[in-house]
């Protein structure tokens, strides 16, 4: 089941939510003051085959997402 970040565009909040269904990403409303004024965040995904090798997409260091270069961005959370 997909994971979507998301930020309310009214109070600010990021908050994730699962959704069964591409339909179900229209009745989004925030967590916290439950408007419907919110925008789907970019985000990276890490993806594990239960080996002891790094990620895929990884540069080899433990602080970027592998999207990037840098240590953090809007994307790393």
């Amino acid at each position: 089941m997909p994971v979507y970040d998301y930020k309310c565009r009214k109070c600010g909040l990021v908050f994730e939510k699962f959704l069964r269904t591409m339909a179900a990403a229209d009745s989004v409303q925030c967590e916290k003051c439950g408007s419907a004024k919110v925008k789907k965040l970019i985000t990276c995904c890490a993806i594990s085959s239960g080996g002891k090798s790094e990620s895929a997409g990884s540069s080899g260091s433990s602080h970027s997402c592998g999207s990037c270069s840098h240590s953090h961005c809007s994307t790393c959370h």
